[in-house]
This record gives structure tokens, sequence and C-alpha cells, in this order.
């Protein structure tokens, strides 16, 4: 990507620079490249709703102009997840495996997917944010065995989703309904799911344009941060409430 190009489209080398440049607009959502997984950077990406998703050896940093958002009052169960979490047996567990819950998320290959974009060195700077308690894991077990689960950031009363795995049909899904339980317990203002997914549609998420996205995030980020370790601050109750 020569300098011409980085400078026609607004699209940001980052070096040494820990603090994302503010642009009017992206190239296709993309927002920068390169740099690193630095704490500092991270939590600057993501209180400007700016997320990681790298591409082979280079880091992309994506703002797009759509944002997917799931409300937690909105989530919808299918009637088979109803069945599923009333009759299949599955059990949640938070912050139990957080680092195998994204190494899974890692290895997951899905029909369309011929490489993971989570790489090494994301493993340890996310492992770094679970241990300052801002990133968390949401576990589905079956038969005292992980079989799903879901992974993301939280600040203020905004809860970041990065990616989930199901080892089992559905298992995700009990991991999401959790998660949306919960963060409505917690009157968390959203749940990100960054981009359009056909899942999260059916499960309620929508997009919304991401000048109201800035807005609403703003004010999440008014309200204080739920830190540390959620393992034993959840109730695990919610997870039998089907509303």
């Amino acid at each position: 990507m020569d300098s011409d190009f980085i400078s026609l489209y607004n699209i940001f080398l980052l070096d040494e620079s820990i603090k994302f440049p503010d642009v009017d607009f992206t190239l296709d959502g993309i927002i920068g490249f390169g740099g690193d997984f630095n704490t500092y950077r991270l939590l600057d990406a993501y209180s400007q709703g700016i997320f990681p998703w790298p591409n082979e050896d280079e880091i992309f940093w994506f703002l797009p102009d759509m944002r997917m958002m799931l409300y937690p009052q909105n989530f919808k169960y299918p009637k088979s997840l109803r069945q599923i979490i009333r009759n299949k047996g599955f059990e949640i567990r938070v912050d139990t495996q957080f680092r195998n819950i994204m190494q899974l998320c890692a290895d997951f290959r899905g029909k369309d997917r011929d490489a993971t974009w989570i790489l090494p060195e994301m493993l340890d700077a996310y492992e770094y944010l679970h241990k300052l308690g801002l990133a968390h894991s949401f576990e589905t077990y079956l038969d005292g065995k992980l079989v799903g689960g879901l992974y993301g950031i939280s600040l203020g009363s905004a809860f970041f989703g990065e990616s989930m795995f199901s080892l089992v049909p559905n298992a995700s899904k009990v991991a999401l309904h959790f998660l949306s339980q919960q963060a409505k317990a917690w009157d968390f203002s959203f749940i990100d799911v960054q981009v359009y997914n056909q899942h999260f549609d059916k499960m309620g998420a929508y997009e919304i344009p991401n000048i109201i996205f800035q807005q609403e995030l703003k004010q999440a980020l008014k309200n204080k941060t739920k830190q540390g370790l959620w393992t034993s601050k959840v109730s695990l109750d919610l997870f039998y409430k089907l509303d």
C-alpha cells in the first residue's frame, strides 16, 4: 500500500503512535493499519468504536459506516433455543477459561473460513486485558465439557463482542443468551456485534449508522466499568430466565 493511497483515503499507518486520528471517512470501514496490540492502543480503539481485524501479517483497524448492534432487551428466542436451554443440559460459566475460549475461537473453522484472524499476539494482548478485568469469556458446557462460548471487551456499559465458537450445535447461542440476560440485568447499553451477521440478525440484532453508534458509545462510556472477574458477580439463575 503506497503513501499516495494512504493519503488519498485517510488510511493512517500506525507506528509508534498510540492514539487514533480523527477522520471524516474511511475506506470500506478501514481507519488505519499497522501498529501492534499495545494495551493503551486497544483501549483507545474500543473507546472510539474501532476494532482490529488482522489479515495475514498486517493489522487493519476498522470503524464501519454501519454498526451491528444487539440491545439486551431485544434479544430474540427462537422456539428451538428455548427448548434447548430447558432440556439439553447445557451449563454456563464466566471467566474461567478466557484464553482457552480465545484459542478455540481461533481454531474454529466455519464453512467459508480458511484461516483465523486471531493471531498469537492477540491471544497475549487480550489475555492481559482479561487480567485487568476488562475482557471476559462466556462459556458453554455439556456433560462437564467445554463445547462453546464467546469473548469480548467491556467498557462502561458497553460490551464489545469479538468472536464465538460452537463444537456442538447451538452452544454459542446459549452463551449469547446468558450474556444478553446478564447485560440486561446490569443495565448495559448494548452488545456491539461490529458488522452484519445473519446469525445475530435472527437473534434480534440490527444495524445502525456509525454516527448514531458514536453517540450511544459516548453515553455508555460515561457509566462505570464493571471491572474484574465476573465469575462470582454474574447470576447463574438468569441462564434459565427466558424473557
